[in-house]
């Protein structure tokens, strides 16, 4: 599943279509694409894991799920999801999540909660998951309404960096380890992003999909954790289980 900084990219990869018409939208999307005819995109936008096409009254909303994928001025053989054709050029989204939302975006998202987004506010994360103590941070990172695109590698890598084992109760980690935690949720983000344009974001991986721990050169422990069950690779001598 693409993370909150790879739909940043497709963000910036498509702004040749901004103040573009609609000419043809096409696709087997369970909305009423004719409404997407001849209507002109004032503004595409992100929040965490979601992609958003803003046109006057409406937007539409794409979630790559796990194996979604989106084609620029190309095609796969593949029948899309949504297809747009424009003047110069087309948009072509596949095995993907379609959904139209009404109105103004700003009535359904709450901007403060995106790590990547200028309105960021650690405040309220921290806020958030005091009102969890229980529940595991693996868990927690990955909540989308606490941390919204912070995705698998971004957790591993945070929690790593961080000292701390996945399978730590949130209200048992001391606050200053918190609020690095917290931070570094967002600062990864763009550094994923800056190596992920670079195509090297493999290479800085510390954690995510390694087997050994740069830090105690010993085996890391690969895991389904939390109730997500999602992997977890991490060093059970420098990450500590609170």
């Amino acid at each position: 599943m693409p993370e909150g900084p790879s739909i940043v990219i497709l963000k910036e990869e498509v702004q040749q279509f901004t103040n573009q018409k609609v000419i043809t939208a096409s696709g087997t999307a369970n909305i009423d694409i004719e409404r997407i005819n001849n209507k002109t995109i004032r503004e595409f936008k992100t929040w965490g894991k979601h992609f958003l096409i803003c046109f006057d009254d409406f937007t539409v909303k794409i979630h790559l799920l796990m194996f979604g994928t989106y084609r620029i001025n190309d095609q796969k053989e593949l029948q899309p999801r949504l297809s747009m054709v424009f003047k110069t050029g087309e948009l072509n989204f596949y095995t993907c999540s379609v959904k139209i939302l009404e109105g103004d975006i700003n009535t359904h998202y709450d901007w403060s909660i995106d790590v990547m987004n200028e309105n960021w506010n650690p405040k309220k994360a921290k806020e958030s998951l005091e009102k969890i103590p229980e529940t595991m941070i693996c868990d927690a990172v990955l909540d989308q309404n606490i941390f919204s695109g912070v995705g698998n590698i971004i957790k591993n890598e945070v929690l790593f960096r961080c000292f701390i084992h996945p399978e730590s109760l949130t209200g048992k980690i001391p606050i200053n380890d918190l609020n690095e935690l917290i931070s570094e949720c967002s600062i990864y983000s763009f550094e994923f992003l800056y190596w992920k344009k670079k195509f090297e974001l493999k290479k800085h991986w510390q954690a995510h999909t390694k087997k050994i721990c740069p830090r105690c050169n010993i085996p890391l422990h690969k895991k389904q954790t939390g109730d997500k069950k999602r992997r977890s690779f991490f060093c059970t001598n420098c990450q500590v289980l609170y």
